[in-house]
């Protein structure tokens, strides 16, 4: 959802190269979107957000400048990966800001819940938090590497 989201917002902001978003298990690995999620994104307008699961890869930490986390256990998980990949490898390899996507909604540290395993009134928080922490992402990233 967030990459969906993330998009819309975003497809003309020439600011923005690539975006993609990925698991940090493979559970739905080549899976589409939850109906759920398809189903709120329609009703906000975001149609055609086409996407199929896939887990973290380590050519992520070099190919996008931020690798943005959902929660703590993924915040964890990601910084574990990209501290392996440079003790392996060197920083050029994983050279991207790993962090809480929530830090730009407004409450540092704010953590999306995931929707999948409750309602559907899930996947409706989980889209109100997208569109807060996209918004906070463009000002505070986009917004601020436009004035350097």
């Amino acid at each position: 959802m967030a990459e969906g989201v993330f998009r819309s917002m975003t497809k003309t902001d020439t600011r923005v190269g690539k975006i993609d978003s990925a698991g940090t298990g493979a559970y739905h690995e080549g899976c589409p979107p939850d109906p759920r999620t398809m189903s709120v994104l329609e009703e906000n307008g975001e149609n055609g957000y086409d996407h199929l699961a896939r887990k973290v890869r380590t050519s992520d930490f070099k190919d996008f400048d931020y690798v943005l986390a959902m929660d703590d256990d993924n915040l964890h998980d990601l910084t574990r990966l990209q501290r392996r990949i440079i003790k392996n490898s060197g920083a050029d390899a994983a050279s991207a800001k790993v962090m809480m996507f929530g830090d730009f909604g407004g409450q540092r540290g704010e953590e999306v819940v995931d929707p999948y395993y409750g309602a559907r009134d899930g996947f409706t928080i989980a889209y109100e938090q997208m569109i807060r922490f996209s918004t906070g992402f463009i000002q505070q990233i986009l917004q601020d590497r436009a004035a350097v």
